[in-house]
């Protein structure tokens, strides 16, 4: 007899729950599924029956965590105008303090430690930043589109130039490093988003 949907559901929900909380405070390697399994009040059989193994609970407990601003912008339809407001938001967005679950960051600078050594945990990483180099992606071909974004442009570099910024500050964060001030933070961001537009067009772009 099969269990009804909702409850492997909230079952799933629990691992990925109690494996975050477990990875974040012992890390990838010290953190046993025994410890997670008992963190939500489980047994072991729970997981091998939904995961693969911590691999894959890992990069569960990380997409449980990550807050996709990018989708919650184009939602909220606040950037009618032009795609590259929606860069400007999410730039300056990374100096100032967190609103989201502060266990992503710890999360992933785990997922980063374990990757040296874990082909499983590399690869599980590699497909969480695919989805955000997606998301990303998608964001810089609707800038292309609306002309705020010179075409010309490579867009895989302009991607990976932003999730280089991200994850940097992801490290700074994690270490407790001086983050910029937030006025001449977003002040640059505004010139390299700017920078980025057609050539024709960055001699009309407003400096602050």
């Amino acid at each position: 007899m099969s269990l009804p949907e909702t409850t492997v559901d909230l079952t799933r929900e629990r691992l990925i729950e109690a494996a975050a909380q477990v990875f974040a405070e012992k890390g990838y390697d010290r953190a046993g599924v025994q410890e997670i399994s008992r963190r939500a009040g489980l047994t072991t059989g729970a997981i091998y029956g939904r995961f693969t193994g911590k691999a894959e609970l890992l990069q569960a407990a990380i997409e449980s965590r990550t807050t996709d601003e990018l989708d919650e912008l184009f939602a909220s339809h606040a950037f009618d105008g032009h795609a590259t407001d929606i860069l400007k938001v999410v730039g300056a967005h990374l100096v100032t303090p967190k609103t989201c679950d502060e266990t992503e960051g710890a999360l992933l600078v785990e997922a980063f430690v374990a990757a040296r050594r874990d082909a499983e945990v590399r690869e599980s990483l590699q497909k969480v930043l695919e989805e955000r180099a997606r998301s990303l992606t998608e964001l810089v071909e609707v800038a292309k589109a609306d002309g705020s974004v010179d075409p010309g442009l490579d867009s895989d570099s302009l991607v990976a130039f932003c999730h280089a910024v991200g994850l940097g500050f992801l490290l700074y964060d994690a270490i407790g490093y001086a983050m910029p001030e937030a006025m001449p933070w977003e002040q640059l961001i505004t010139r390299l988003v700017a920078a980025v537009a057609p050539a024709d067009a960055q001699g009309g772009a407003t400096r602050s």
